[in-house]
C-alpha cells in the first residue's frame, strides 16, 4: 500500500489540512510530518487536485497516530490512566519499531499491538539511552521475533544496522536527506563521525568523495557494508580511528556529534584531551580547505540559542587564525526536554 503524502509550506499547513480535509483526501491515520526547515509532509490517501502543494511524496516509514494504539489498547481493558502511561511517539526503522516505554504497564501488550498497526515490522524494542565512548545504545526486546538486524531505506538510502548495537536516530531523517542535497559532484567531504554512514552515504550517493571516520569497531563494520550496500564504496573511504588523527584536504566537514565543539561538550574538556591533543574543532578546521563550508551539530538549550555554539565555533576560528561566516542556523529536533539539537553551517576562510 502506497502512503502518499503533499508537501507544503509550515506556514500554510494548517490551511491545507482544512482544505485536504474538505477534497475528502487528508488520511487522519497519520501524523503530520516535518521535511525540512521550510515545509511539512501532510499524509494523503490520493493526488489532491483542488488544493494547492509543492509535491506529492511517497512516506516510506510513515508515523502512525498514537490514537490506532489507544483504540486498541482500550480494546484490551485499559483504563484512560494506563493509556496515558504508554508511548505516545515510535519510529519503524527497517522491521524494528523503537520506542520508550518507561513506566508503561505492560508492555509486552504495547508492542504486539503496535506490531499489529505496522504489519512491516518484526520486532519491537525499548529504546534507553545512548552512553558510552562509542555511543552504544541500551535497548531491550519488549515483542516479536527479537532480531534486532535490519535494514532501513531513507530518500533512496540503505542503512544496515544493528539497532542494540549501534544508535539512530529517526528525528534526523530530514538532516541526512539535506546533506545529500547539499554537495556538488566530486566535492571532497569529511565526515568526522561517521558512524553507519549517516550523513556519509547520502553524500556518496550525490557524487562526494568521502573520507568517513569512525571509532566504533561495530559501527565502523556497518559503515564499511553499507557503502557498499549503496553502490559507493568507490567514494567512500572508511576509517577506523580517531578523526583528530586524520589528514584529509576537504572542502566540506561534518561534525555530526553533539559534543564536538572544544573535544567535549561546549564548555568542557574531554578526559583525553591535553595542549598536544587538538580538539575536534582544531582537527576540523586543520582539514578544511579556504572558503570550505563546516556542518556543526550541538546540543543546546532553549536560552542559550544560538550564543553558546556560535561562541565556541568563533572562538576556535580565531584561535587557528580563520574567518567565519555563519551562512545558516537550523533546529533538527528536540533532543530533551528545552534543549535542542541544531546545526550551523560556517564558511570558513
Amino acid at each position: 500500500m502506497r502512503r502518499l503524502a503533499a508537501v507544503v509550506g509550515k506556514a500554510d499547513a494548517e490551511a491545507r489540512i482544512d482544505a485536504l480535509e474538505a477534497e475528502g483526501v487528508y488520511d487522519d491515520d497519520r501524523k503530520v510530518r516535518e521535511r525540512d526547515d521550510e515545509t511539512v509532509e501532510l499524509p494523503v490517501t490520493g493526488e489532491p487536485t483542488e488544493t494547492a502543494v509543492r509535491g506529492l511524496v511517497e512516506q516510506e516509514n510513515p508515523n502512525l497516530r498514537a490514537p490506532d494504539l489507544d483504540a486498541r489498547l482500550r480494546e484490551q481493558g485499559w483504563t484512560d490512566a494506563e493509556v496515558e502511561r504508554a508511548p505516545s511517539s515510535w519510529a519503524v526503522v527497517g522491521s524494528v519499531i523503537l520506542a520508550d516505554f518507561m513506566d508503561c504497564p505492560r508492555p509486552a501488550e504495547v508492542g504486539e499491538s503496535l506490531l499489529a498497526v505496522h504489519r512491516e515490522a518484526d520486532t519491537v524494542l525499548d529504546r534507553g539511552g545512548v552512553a558510552g565512548e562509542h555511543r552504544q545504545p541500551d535497548t531491550s526486546v519488549v515483542a516479536g521475533a527479537g532480531e534486532t538486524e535490519t535494514v532501513h531505506t531513507e530518500h533512496g538510502t540503505k542503512y544496515a544496522l544493528d539497532l542494540s548495537q549501534v544508535m539512530f536516530a529517526p528525528g534526523n531523517q530530514a538532516e541526512r536527506a539535506r546533506m545529500g542535497d547539499t554537495v556538488a559532484d566530486g566535492e571532497r567531504v569529511l565526515d568526522m563521525f561517521a558512524g553507519i554512514g549517516y550523513f556519509a552515504l547520502p553524500m556518496a550517493r550525490a557524487g562526494a568523495d568521502v573520507t568517513a571516520v569512525e571509532r566504533n569497531p561495530e559501527a565502523f563494520r556497518y559503515l564499511a557494508e553499507n557503502a557498499q550496500l549503496n553502490g559507493v564504496s568507490d567514494r567512500v573511504s572508511c576509517v577506523l580511528g580517531d578523526c583528530r588523527e586524520v589528514d584529509a584536504d576537504a572542502e566540506r566537514v561534518v561534525m555530526g556529534y553533539y559534543d564536538a565543539l572544544g573535544g567535549g561538550p561546549v564548555g568542557e574538556a574531554s578526559a583525553d584531551d591535553s595542549p598536544d591533543d587538538p580538539g575536534y574543532l582544531d582537527a576540523a578546521l586543520a582539514n578544511l580547505v579556504s572558503g570550505g563550508v563546516l556542518h556543526v551539530h550541538s546540543a543546546v538549550p532553549e536560552p542559550e540559542l544560538w550564543e553558546r555554539p556560535e561562541s565556541a565555533l568563533r572562538e576556535g576560528c580565531e584561535r587557528a587564525g580563520r574567518d567565519l561566516t555563519v551562512e545558516a542556523r537550523r533546529r533538527v529536533k528536540s533532543h530533551s526536554e528545552g534543549v535542542w539539537h541544531v546545526v550551523l553551517d560556517a564558511r570558513v576562510d
